[in-house]
């Protein structure tokens, strides 16, 4: 007869006074003494080892319910034990407030417990000794710090929401208006990375925790339906119980099954985003079943769809694609007695070890034990991808947004060309799909197919696509990109990049407008930093609070520095060595009589890209007479001269206006806008339409406003054109058009 298990379980932390007891009982170094037994005797030491520094460390110190600190550390350790971690995890946990609450350095924990150890309690130190402007930026670095160092060792990670959890438990001893603040929190940031790293026990206990300190009338509502209703399901539970048992019995198959009961958190988010009544949630009851081997998940989803009947469409087998976290199991929902709907889920013991402990699990088998499959390498490339991001994001906001992005748990499994199984955050686009391959063939991504039709960069993903993705080596990232990437990882390789090309762009710039401030000053070029000229460099640059030259160009190319004020300093400076102007430079800048080797002006030809702009006010073309204004910051914009708009910025700020000029051959074409009065009336449009490109030039945007149609409608044009008298050609076929009553530039 084979032998089956069974039990009821019912969800995490909904029973405070059996959370309080259970919080008493882990209080004592006694009670952690009996979980740590699995460690060596030596291991063992160590632990008792760190206990004893920080009791002495925390000696005197209270917690809120007047308990000495100490037990928090103890209740961390103990947590982390359940967990099996090793002794420098039990060790950090016992000492990971003894630098930020016990004036403790990171040097005397190094000394006495070693360097793994110190990492650890260093990683989860907090940011207190730094001043922030705000306390968003003072969490956001906080979280960074956590993070990185999670990354590097996970350990940190698990010794940290083992932290939060007993927090959370004891939340009901601090003052009520901190909970909000505290619950949010823990809702919002760990319970999301306990779930991405597959801990999904501390995931359910956080979240129930938090509803309960977030809402506690509705907690309480809720709590007291719950238990009603259990008590009315009792039967209904049993029968079922009965009847799979008979089932797996004549089966031959050995199980162990429990029952499980709905989190009052997901019934509560249930309700809410489905606005439903708790009589109308019906999967408030399901079974879990644990089988031997994993054909046997397979037999027994088998004689349970004999036993009753699945309801259409909620199958999932995330045994043969795992959840991002490593989750596998499969999940079926039947009809059961008296119609209700019963969810069961199917797992082996490994997969049921990794479903409750996610990365965790890897300290609960001993080598040489069973293998955790998938769970082996729970959460690597999410952790990876920390560290991956952190290369690209140095503001610790920015880069907590590129976090918290990833860590929402809905996801799309999609296939490459070559069958792997590749997750995303549901939303995903193809762009993120190439930057998931690599940051290479993302920067170069063009387009590409999905399942063999050809599609746009933005272009969802949805479940079981083949995606294969198409390069292009003069494709490079644009901002518009940033409008339809969905993963963090995505995001943070495009905006690096184009802040990169940015400050490399404007460090160019910057030492064109010096060399032409220069020459201005009547030398012919900047002298080198060389031995000679290094001394005064280095005067330079401290007056200008520049670390170096490029960062003296590229402050100069974004505005930050005039290029006039810092090439008389230098002037100045190099007068005082004897250096004096050359006479014929200065007079050639002065009368304007320089050769083509020694041009006094900006030359642009459409090549500077995000460098320089060109005004959106009056659309400056080779072949106009251009002034430039070189904002604080925004680099350098080029207006046409006597435009409306740069008149009002040389009245302000007339030191910031440069001499620009076109180069005689300009290496794209420029934006320009027409209005055009015409007849209203059938083709108008085509015609238009026609007129233009008969010139070569090209329709970039139309815009006809919201006027109501009558016998005559304007339209503005912005088309794309080489120079002034292409735009003027263009205007002339216009005027020529039967249809076009007038038709100017704006």
């Amino acid at each position: 007869m084979p032998c089956m298990n069974v039990s009821l379980i019912s969800p995490v932390a909904n029973d405070s006074s059996t959370a309080a007891a259970a919080n008493a009982s882990a209080a004592s170094f006694a009670a952690l003494m009996t979980k740590i037994q699995y460690l060596e005797t030596a291991d063992i030491e160590q632990v008792r080892s760190a206990y004893r520094f920080a009791d002495v460390a925390h000696l005197g110190q209270k917690r809120k319910n007047g308990e000495p600190y100490i037990t928090h550390p103890i209740a961390v350790a103990a947590e982390c034990a359940s967990w099996k971690l090793d002794a420098q995890a039990l060790m950090a946990a016992l000492l990971h407030d003894t630098i930020e609450d016990c004036g403790i350095e990171k040097r005397e924990i190094l000394e006495r417990f070693g360097s793994a150890v110190a990492e650890l309690v260093d990683g989860l130190t907090k940011l207190e000794k730094l001043e922030f402007s705000t306390r968003e930026q003072k969490q956001s670095e906080s979280f960074r710090k956590m993070l990185l160092a999670m990354a590097r060792d996970v350990r940190v990670i698990l010794v940290k929401l083992a932290d939060r959890t007993h927090n959370m438990r004891t939340l009901g001893d601090v003052p009520r208006e901190k909970w909000a603040r505290t619950a949010k929190e823990t809702l919002e940031i760990y319970a999301p990375i306990a779930h991405r790293l597959g801990l999904n026990h501390t995931y359910r206990e956080l979240q129930a925790l938090a509803f309960e300190h977030s809402f506690p009338w509705r907690h309480a509502v809720l709590s007291k339906a719950l238990k009603r209703s259990r008590n009315r399901r009792v039967d209904l539970i049993e029968s079922v119980r009965d009847q799979v048992g008979a089932a797996f019995n004549e089966l031959g198959l050995k199980i162990d099954m429990h029952g499980r009961e709905k989190s009052l958190f997901s019934i509560y988010r249930k309700m809410r985003e489905k606005h439903l009544s708790f009589s109308q949630v019906t999967d408030i009851y399901g079974f879990r079943i644990v089988v031997p081997r994993l054909i046997d998940c397979y037999t027994a989803l088998g004689a349970l769809h004999q036993l009753y009947k699945p309801v259409p469409g909620r199958f999932k087998d995330h045994i043969a694609i795992a959840k991002v976290n490593g989750y596998q199991s499969l999940h079926t929902t039947l009809v059961g007695p008296r119609g209700v709907n019963v969810e069961f889920q199917l797992r082996t013991e490994s997969m049921h070890m990794v479903a409750e402990a996610g990365v965790a699990a890897h300290w609960m088998y001993k080598s040489g034990e069973a293998k955790l499959g998938q769970g082996n390498v729970l959460g690597t490339r999410w952790l990876q991808s920390l560290l991956d991001i952190q290369q690209e994001t140095h503001d610790a906001a920015e880069f907590w947004d590129h976090i918290k992005i990833d860590l929402f748990p809905d996801a799309v499994y999609v296939f490459t060309p070559r069958s792997e199984i590749m997750s995303l955050p549901r939303g995903a686009t193809l762009l993120d799909f190439a930057y998931e391959i690599h940051s290479g063939v993302g920067d170069h991504c063009s387009g590409g197919k999905v399942n063999g039709s050809a599609v746009a960069l933005r272009t969802e993903l949805r479940n079981g696509d083949v995606v294969e993705v198409q390069t292009d080596p003069a494709v490079s990232p644009n901002p518009a990109w940033l409008s339809y990437v969905r993963t963090g990882k995505a995001r943070s390789k495009i905006r690096h990049h184009l802040k990169t090309l940015a400050q490399t762009e404007s460090m160019s710039l910057g030492q064109r407008l010096f060399e032409q401030a220069m020459r201005s000053e009547g030398f012919a070029a900047a002298p080198a930093y060389d031995e000679a000229h290094r001394s005064v460099w280095d005067r330079l640059l401290r007056f200008s609070g520049n670390r170096n030259m490029d960062d003296l160009f590229t402050h100069i190319g974004l505005g930050k520095r005039i290029a006039g004020i810092v090439a008389k300093r230098l002037v100045s400076m190099m007068a005082d060595r004897g250096e004096r102007p050359d006479p014929i430079v200065l007079s050639q800048g002065r009368f304007g009589e320089l050769d083509a080797t020694l041009p006094t002006d900006l030359v642009l030809d459409g090549s500077e890209a995000s460098t320089v702009m060109y005004a959106l006010c009056c659309y400056p073309v080779p072949g106009d007479k251009i002034e430039g204004y070189l904002g604080r910051g925004e680099g350098l914009t080029v207006h046409r001269h006597g435009c409306a708009v740069g008149a009002k910025l040389r009245g302000r700020d007339n030191e910031r206006f440069i001499d620009v000029s076109w180069s005689d051959e300009p290496v794209r074409s420029f934006n320009a806008a027409v209005d055009i009065t015409m007849t209203n009336g059938r083709g108008v449009l085509a015609s238009v339409a026609a007129a233009v490109a008969k010139t070569e030039a090209d329709i970039v945007h139309v815009d006809m406003g919201n006027e109501p149609v009558g016998a005559s409608a304007h339209m503005r044009l912005l088309i794309g054109v080489r120079d002034a008298d292409h735009l003027d050609a263009s205007i002339k076929a216009l005027k020529r058009t039967t249809s076009v009553l007038a038709a100017s530039r704006i």
